[in-house]
């Protein structure tokens, strides 16, 4: 018994570090956010006061905040499926007996360890009006140069596309290890049964890479609400709240306004976005994925 005693309090002792860690830097913040969210944001001359639900009822009659959300929405729908189907492609293509693969693989992959400040001044060089890739190829042709990055239509547009160059490398890698861990036998199997390759990848190997689908799912679900450094480089949310996310107007808010109590209050918002998500994740999902 005692054993087992001291087998718990050694074991306790080891995780002890992280879970300190944890709290002080996770938990203990967001709980100080959430405290903050029901308070003014305090001046020289007007300290902070509680205020109760004020800036919860502001948030969801702010116009800016409601286009932030919008946006959001279709900036996920619009970098998650495109990413994964991207990258299912890649993956067959480069897991293929292809001449010079590893160098693909390596092209592919290369923007994923592209920080995204860098990922956005590549992408400046195609959407900058006049003088920008996209534009010298539409004068070519005849066609009249358009300002990608300053008409409200295209700029999300601009934001989902760098995105998904960005992403698609990265899930890549993921279905890439999932391929290769599927039994060449099924393949020798389907083709002695004469199946076709699209059979095949439509009966077998997409059912078996679903388990890795849903993974990368929920972490692309997740970064389409964390990804917001080419907003900072690209448009900083204009033109006209046109391109502009909720973290980022999370930053406006806190450090362009200063109004750090409904910053809190959007964070507090979008903490909830993520807590469902792996909420989620881990309720419904966890069984089926293979990820360990």
């Amino acid at each position: 018994m005692n054993t087992k005693i001291s087998q718990h309090i050694y074991g306790w002792l080891l995780v002890m570090p992280a879970i300190i860690l944890m709290g002080t830097f996770t938990h203990l913040p967001s709980v100080t956010t959430l405290i903050s969210s029901f308070f003014s944001t305090g001046t020289a001359k007007n300290p902070s006061s509680f205020i109760g639900i004020e800036n919860y009822e502001y948030m969801f009659e702010d116009p800016v905040f409601i286009e932030a959300v919008s946006n959001n929405i279709w900036y996920s729908l619009g970098t998650i499926i495109p990413s994964i189907l991207l990258a299912i492609i890649m993956a067959i293509f480069v897991d293929s007996k292809l001449p010079g693969r590893v160098l693909v693989r390596m092209a592919y992959f290369t923007p994923t360890i592209l920080p995204m400040i860098a990922v956005s001044n590549i992408w400046l060089f195609f959407f900058t009006p006049d003088i920008g890739l996209l534009d010298q190829i539409a004068s070519f042709l005849g066609f009249e140069g358009h300002n990608w990055l300053g008409d409200t239509d295209t700029v999300l547009g601009c934001m989902i596309v760098i995105t998904i160059w960005k992403e698609a490398g990265f899930f890549m890698i993921f279905y890439l290890a999932a391929l290769q861990n599927i039994s060449p036998e099924l393949k020798e199997a389907a083709v002695l049964e004469g199946s076709s390759k699209f059979y095949f990848f439509r009966r077998i190997t997409f059912p078996l890479l679903m388990p890795m689908t849903l993974f990368i799912l929920i972490n692309a679900t997740l970064n389409s609400f964390k990804l917001v450094d080419h907003l900072f480089i690209l448009t900083k949310g204009g033109p006209n709240n046109a391109s502009n996310l909720i973290l980022y107007y999370i930053y406006e808010a806190a450090f362009s306004f200063f109004d750090s109590s409904y910053a809190a209050t959007m964070t507090i918002f979008l903490l909830l976005i993520l807590a469902l998500i792996s909420l989620a994740q881990f309720v419904f999902f966890d069984k089926r994925i293979h990820y360990r």
